[in-house]
């Protein structure tokens, strides 16, 4: 029997070995089948779109200000064309891919084959802490099977030795079964022993889906690739998919665009319709309202 957390999507934070390793677990079963509804996704972009999704969550919960964003992004030559992913600091994450149908033959083993839809490019990581400038981190593909990518991004951009794993397991009927992932990391220090018995527990680990699907929590991951060692649990977080446009957005992003803009879309005499990619939801303004909006906008710019 599934115990019942699994029933919710959340985030467990953890440390051990004396503070010398920092662990992040999460399961999101929700949140996967959420973009999989929404963007009507393959069974191959679900994995996709969902093991950056988990790896997006964690990582939001690691940035500290109440209005700091995260944008992972995949720029890529395969059939999808590449995945984006955002996220906020309170765990609320949203994707996009703007070839949501790929099919590529499955892997010898029968599993999805990630990468071979991703197919070569760069992973991009942009941080939005407040600052004058956003951080920005890129590095080359390494598989385009997204862990292994997210390791290196660590290793790389942000000097952190790290060992991630995410996974997403399909139902027969292409809904998601489970998905989820876990972030351990290093911090400066950890002794050799310590690191021996993690790279111990890697090699005999399980997968992402096969322990989330035998019904182990966030908690379980930890404590299985981090077994042997002083785990300390520390907060929970809930995380969902959760779209941050509104109606409201859409009109303050038309008023940017400038009156000759504006002027130009009434000219056309026609409803103006903008696209949310991340949600699907179309936002319409009539005639009279772009006018309101060019008004708005003489406004703001005198």
């Amino acid at each position: 029997m599934l115990n019942e957390k699994c029933l919710k999507d959340y985030i467990v934070t953890a440390t051990a070995a004396d503070a010398h390793i920092r662990a992040f677990a999460c399961t999101t079963l929700n949140m996967a089948e959420e973009s999989r509804r929404l963007h009507n996704t393959s069974p191959v972009m679900s994995a996709a779109l969902g093991r950056l999704m988990s790896a997006a969550a964690m990582m939001s919960i690691m940035m500290k200000g109440d209005r700091d964003k995260l944008t992972i992004q995949i720029k890529s030559d395969g059939p999808s064309q590449g995945v984006t992913v955002c996220a906020d600091s309170h765990g609320n994450v949203k994707s996009y891919t703007p070839v949501p149908d790929v099919i590529v033959p499955a892997r010898s083993n029968g599993h999805l084959n990630v990468s071979g839809a991703i197919g070569n490019g760069d992973l991009i990581v942009v941080k939005d802490l407040g600052l004058k400038e956003p951080y920005v981190g890129r590095i080359p593909l390494q598989t385009g099977e997204i862990a292994e990518d997210m390791t290196y991004y660590f290793a790389a951009s942000e000097q952190t030795p790290s060992s991630v794993g995410l996974g997403v397991l399909m139902n027969r009927d292409n809904t998601v079964r489970c998905a989820g992932g876990f972030i351990v990391q290093l911090m400066p220090d950890a002794g050799d022993e310590v690191i021996s018995v993690i790279e111990e527990n890697l090699r005999n680990l399980k997968s992402v889906t096969e322990m989330l699907d035998a019904g182990l929590t966030p908690e379980d991951m930890i404590g299985e690739v981090l077994k042997g060692l002083d785990i300390h649990f520390h907060e929970s977080y809930d995380t969902a998919y959760k779209c941050d446009c509104s109606r409201e957005r859409v009109e303050r992003a038309l008023i940017s665009l400038g009156e000759k803009e504006i002027v130009a879309l009434i000219k056309e005499n026609k409803d103006a319709e903008i696209h949310c990619d991340f949600c699907e939801k179309d936002y319409v303004f009539g005639p009279g309202q772009l006018k309101e909006i060019l008004k708005k906008s003489r406004e703001l710019s005198q």
